[in-house]
């Protein structure tokens, strides 16, 4: 039998390694941008065109190589920074396994330009699908410029499976900013089809914060630093007011490495328990520094898990140092045990003239007497029978009388609200059936006193009991009285469940209906957001949803990650009637907002869709319409979770369910109701 197992080719061992490495435009973004930094460059450039699918470009100021090195580059398993085994347990710097070069020219165009500062002339290398077409001396400044060219030119079904350019784009800005907060001390900057995006000079961390990611964090910045001999944690904290929906704005770095951890951001969340409001989370940027040998960074292809060798105590340290900051900066409730808690501080009376402290020792009686009487002999506005005394250095300016034609302005007012025409309470009323008693009627019902001729307290035996009126039924759809209004996002329908069925409310969060079979238990939350969802489904299918527009345009800022999020779902967030334009960098100005949404801050309501949308995750892809109708629906349902519903809207809630075409469950698949058999409530009170 002839043998099977032969070696892969250099090309198609560098596209399966590349698989790996280079998932999207932002991998090389991110491998490039970490090998300007390990160069000791001190600006970088990143020029982005078509999302990266088109150019990925990283110019830096670095140390620059030879024609050698650079050759050596492109070559798999080539670095600069293992030489022994023992290096791998003390890694201090970004890109070092020696794959990202070769990976990324496997599978693009690539051109290489560098240059070391000793030399007179650089290299220019051109690459295609991991083959060196040319290598030459060009002229060109120090450092190194990598331009990555038709990402997946060579692998069109790993292009084919690449996101929009607002998705792509969104994932470059993440990587972008990873690298930026990381290393304030370089100068960046970032350019996107030939639009200048970010210029980030050289400073200090909070203006690197503030520069990327908006002026708002400006006042709302908690310095953080706790050394320990094992590690130490520095960076900033949000207050918690500042805290948002989303929880994009939360970034941990150990050794200057981008990681993420739900372990570590338990930690931050539990420093602040009982400071944040509901469904929040807090902004952090925290740098972890402890030793590389307790730490393992290779976990993940990308570095960004690493494992600890003491998780607890890291745990506890982080905890602690947030907890610390909260308090130093009067962000979290804390005791003064230096001062006296139940005396607050007595200031010491001002007395005008020559007159004597009256808390002083020598103080005579007859001094504040004195005082007192020459204080009541000056003039001094006051009102009329006001004996006080009031001396000079106490009088408070009273608030000047209103004048003749205040007077009369008011009175008109009053006049004017004497004319206003009053509902016709006593036709509304005989239109439905309830008779209403004339006023005359009314006060000759009254008994009065023979001698006062006051109203005198009815005795119960002498007043007659109003008579029933009959009840409406529970499910008539033209019950309600003319006067009574009912939700405008549940109008009412014939139901299915039968007249004279009375639904009734369980801790506000469940609907009890009556039904011949048995009882219907329906979640009021899950139901209402089937409701919404079909709403909203249709509206995405007519393209033309109505909208409710604002009094005032309200402006609304997102950090370059949500506003990328936003530019991506702009379409479906208009076709469900929400009004916005642009108005500035990063920031939109609201218009108007869907008509069966309740009124509620606009920018929270957008900051959540997009959180939302950020983290759904299902088993099946979705359209973009649709998902945004399930984030919305959920949105808009769970904010009315636990209010209590009147008989009317309880009645048009079960109807609108029953009017859905999937009525049993929610667009994710939860349950909106439970059918229990007369059966099944026999049984509970049968003997064992």
């Amino acid at each position: 039998m002839a043998d099977i197992i032969q070696l892969l080719p250099e090309y198609l061992a560098n596209q399966i390694a590349a698989g790996e490495v280079v998932q999207r435009p932002a991998s090389a973004v991110k491998e490039l941008l970490e090998n300007a930094v390990d160069a000791g460059a001190t600006q970088v450039q990143l020029i982005v065109k078509d999302a990266g699918k088109q150019l990925v470009q990283v110019v830096d100021n670095g140390a620059g190589m030879s024609p050698t090195d650079a050759r050596m580059s492109l070559e798999r398993h080539a670095t600069s920074k293992i030489r022994t085994t023992d290096d791998l347990f003390r890694i201090r710097t970004l890109g070092f396994r020696g794959e990202a070069l070769a990976s990324i020219a496997a599978v693009a165009q690539l051109e290489l330009r560098t240059k070391q500062r000793d030399q007179d002339t650089g290299s220019l290398l051109l690459v295609e699908g991991s083959q060196i077409s040319s290598q030459q001396p060009v002229a060109c400044p120090d450092g190194t410029s990598i331009a990555v060219k038709n990402l997946f030119f060579n692998v069109p079904a790993r292009r084919n499976f690449l996101k929009s350019n607002a998705v792509e784009m969104r994932h470059i800005l993440d990587e972008f900013q990873h690298v930026a907060l990381a290393n304030p001390n370089i100068s960046f900057s970032l350019f996107q089809n030939d639009l200048e995006v970010f210029n980030l000079p050289a400073g200090k961390l909070s203006q690197r914060i503030v520069s990327l990611l908006g002026n708002g964090y400006k006042e709302q910045l908690a310095q953080v630093e706790e050394v320990t001999p094992f590690i130490a944690v520095r960076g900033f904290i949000g207050k918690p007011e500042s805290a948002k929906k989303s929880r994009g704005d939360q970034f941990f770095f150990v050794n200057n490495r981008f990681i993420r951890s739900a372990y570590l951001n338990h930690a931050v969340l539990a420093a602040y328990e009982g400071l944040l409001p509901k469904d929040t989370h807090p902004f952090y940027v925290l740098f972890l520094e402890l030793d590389p040998k307790t730490i393992d960074i290779n976990v993940h292809p990308t570095k960004t898990e690493i494992k600890f060798e003491d998780e607890k105590t890291v745990y506890a340290i982080v905890r602690a140092a947030v907890k610390q900051s909260l308090g130093l900066h009067n962000m979290a409730p804390s005791l003064d045990f230096d001062g006296n808690v139940n005396f607050a501080p007595i200031q010491p009376l001002r007395l005008s003239g020559a007159e004597k402290n009256p808390f002083a020792q020598d103080f005579q009686p007859d001094a504040l007497a004195s005082a007192a009487s020459r204080a009541a002999s000056t003039p001094a506005p006051r009102e009329k029978g006001d004996k006080s005394v009031r001396p000079e250095a106490f009088e408070r300016q009273l608030p000047p009388r209103p004048t003749e034609q205040a007077k009369r302005d008011l009175e008109d007012f009053y006049k004017s609200l004497s004319q206003l025409s009053v509902p016709d309470v006593e036709h509304e009323a005989t239109a439905v059936g309830v008779p209403v008693p004339s006023a005359a009627a009314l006060v000759a019902a009254q008994p009065t006193d023979d001698e006062a001729g006051r109203p005198a307290k009815p005795i119960a035996s002498e007043v007659p009991a109003p008579a029933p009126t009959p009840a409406p039924p529970a499910f008539a759809s033209n019950a309600a009285p003319a006067a009574v209004a009912t939700s405008p996002e549940l109008p009412l329908r014939e139901s299915s469940t039968g007249p004279g069925n009375k639904v009734l409310q369980l801790h506000q969060q469940y609907l009890l209906v009556p039904v011949k079979s048995g009882v219907m238990l329906i979640d009021q939350v899950a139901a209402r957001e089937r409701i919404l969802f079909e709403q909203y489904a249709q509206s995405l299918e007519r393209e033309n949803s109505a909208s409710q527009t604002l009094l005032f345009p309200r402006t609304v800022t997102f950090t370059p990650q949500d506003f990328a999020i936003l530019r991506e779902v702009e379409e479906a967030l208009k076709a469900l009637g929400f009004r916005f334009s642009d108005f500035g960098k990063y920031t939109i100005a609201v218009e108007g907002i869907p008509t069966d949404v309740p009124a509620r801050d606009e920018k929270e309501l957008l900051e959540g869709l997009i959180e939302q949308f950020r983290n759904h995750a299902g088993p099946v892809k979705l359209d973009r319409r649709e998902q945004m109708a399930r984030v919305l629906a959920r949105r808009v349902a769970t904010s009315a979770a636990g209010a209590r519903l009147s008989e009317l809207e309880m009645t048009a809630l079960v109807d609108k369910l029953f009017a859905c075409s999937v009525p049993n469950y929610t667009p994710d698949g939860r349950r909106t109701l439970v059918l229990l058999e007369l059966s099944q409530v026999q049984d509970f009170f049968r003997r064992p």
